[in-house]
């Protein structure tokens, strides 16, 4: 039975030095934490508003179903651990160039 290395993770005392050295190793390589994780690139992140915010609202609109707009940050990237994924769905951008398919014959 393999042994598992040690990892910053399991080794709390760890010198700037060696977690740099440790750190080094990982550059330049493709590497894969958990089954499923998704890396999202140029990631923003939506927030519905505080409750003292739809209260406040409610409060000088007298609408009690008052809509508020979201607020956002951007985040760049953010890997979502494959455990926490349960559907992926696409959608279709009129504005996104046509993808690029392979002719089965090459024409000469």
């Amino acid at each position: 039975m393999a042994t598992e290395a040690a990892t910053p993770a399991t080794q709390p005392s760890l010198s700037p030095t060696q977690a740099t050295t440790y750190l080094t190793q990982f550059i330049g390589r493709n590497l894969r934490i958990h089954d499923r994780n998704i890396i999202l690139a140029l990631t923003h992140e939506y927030r519905p508003p505080s409750d003292a915010a739809i209260r406040a609202a409610i409060r000088s609109s007298g609408d009690p179903a008052v809509q508020l707009p979201l607020s956002s940050r951007y985040v760049g990237l953010v890997v979502v651990p494959g455990r926490y994924v349960t559907k992926i769905e696409y959608e279709e951008s009129p504005w996104a160039p046509a993808p690029v398919l392979a002719s089965p014959t090459a024409v000469v």
